[in-house]
């Protein structure tokens, strides 16, 4: 690849259907970008009685109340725990730099932590995952956990936003050592969840990935993220050029957007159809849904990708699935590489991951 002059500023960017090309992408560190909600996964075989004392069903998802503040010390102190970096954005760049392996630190990564014991170890994670992660460290609040209680097949999560929900645009995004951070990067990443942490750190990103012609991707995370936070999410949608979900999400966007039709393909036609601030490029939306076909639409194009088979007594746990997805597809992205090989990667990432539990991987991926 040839190099690019050091005094252009913008990265031209010439998308086609089955190819995307990068003429001038230094493919090094600090590439990808992510910024989110980081929190330390804990991870732990539980007994019943456990389950029962903090009143948590065998397999669920919640977020933590006042009753589970003893929760995570307890499952620290008492059972044999494992620690990973974790949290939406966190966990697709990680699985983005394994599936790359080198170089490392082709993502960077920002969010809040506190200045505490689960900090330091949630630092000492994402350096052995190999991520480059400048976390805005705070007093206020403890670094955020997600306990994963696991009995048997299932696993309970209680996660404790706490710091993730702290990060503060002047006090990290603006400080210049960390702001060239950002213009360093070529693909941009952020998943919904953090439209409720820091909208002003999203849309000056945003926007500095479409003033220069750079990739800028988002995930729609989570229904509630589309029906109670929609007014922040349609500020970010017009800087967007890669737009994830899954069927779940895209039917919730579709009703708050009035699209008046429940068709996967239609939605994603619909969600790439809205306006847009950067007229070089088509958006493209990238719809999955779960073990049927993944759905992509770019321009007037609509097109299927089928899922890897997987025996059902193979999944472990799909909670990682999504992440891993965005994770694969972006490793690719960064790599200049065509959007079936994106749609590849993820499947091949997600597929890697629901088969272990956590989001959590070997130490190689066997993947071309």
């Amino acid at each position: 690849m040839l190099p690019c002059s050091e005094s252009h500023n913008m990265v031209i960017l010439m998308f086609h259907w089955k190819k995307l090309t990068f003429p001038c992408l230094y493919f090094s560190p600090n590439t990808l970008f992510g910024m989110g909600n980081p929190l330390l996964d804990i991870s732990a075989v539980v007994d019943k009685d456990f389950l029962d004392k903090y009143t948590l069903k065998p397999n669920d998802q919640i977020l933590a109340e006042d009753k589970h503040k003893a929760l995570f010390e307890e499952l620290v102190k008492t059972f044999k725990v494992e620690y990973h970096a974790g949290g939406a954005t966190q966990n697709s760049i990680k699985i983005a730099q394994w599936m790359i392996q080198e170089p490392h630190n082709v993502g960077t990564f920002f969010g809040c932590i506190g200045k505490d014991k689960f900090g330091e170890i949630l630092k000492q994670k994402a350096e052995e995952a190999h991520i480059d992660a400048h976390y805005y460290e705070q007093n206020e609040e403890p670094t955020g956990t997600c306990a994963a209680c696991i009995t048997g097949d299932n696993r309970s999560l209680v996660a404790n936003l706490a710091a993730a929900n702290c990060y503060k645009k002047d006090k990290h995004l603006d400080l210049e050592e960390n702001w060239k951070l950002v213009e360093k990067a070529k693909v941009y990443y952020i998943a919904g969840f953090f439209l409720t942490v820091s909208l002003e750190s999203i849309l000056k990103v945003a926007k500095h990935a479409s003033e220069n012609n750079k990739l800028f991707c988002l995930n729609l995370s989570a229904p509630f993220i589309c029906q109670f936070f929609k007014d922040n999410l349609m500020q970010v949608l017009p800087y967007v050029d890669v737009l994830f979900g899954n069927e779940t999400e895209a039917a919730a966007f579709a009703k708050e957007q009035d699209f008046q039709t429940e068709d996967l393909k239609e939605i994603a036609k619909k969600a790439q159809a809205l306006p847009k601030v950067n007229k070089e490029r088509k958006r493209i939306v990238v719809l999955t849904q779960g073990k049927d076909e993944t759905v992509m639409a770019l321009s007037d194009k609509i097109e299927t990708f089928p899922v890897l088979k997987i025996d059902p007594k193979d999944i472990v746990d799909t909670n990682g699935a999504g992440d891993a997805f965005v994770g694969g597809f972006l490793s690719e992205l960064v790599q200049d590489k065509s959007l079936d090989q994106c749609v590849k990667a993820a499947h091949y990432a997600a597929n890697v991951i629901i088969r272990r539990a956590g989001c959590t991987f070997p130490e190689k991926p066997d993947f071309s």
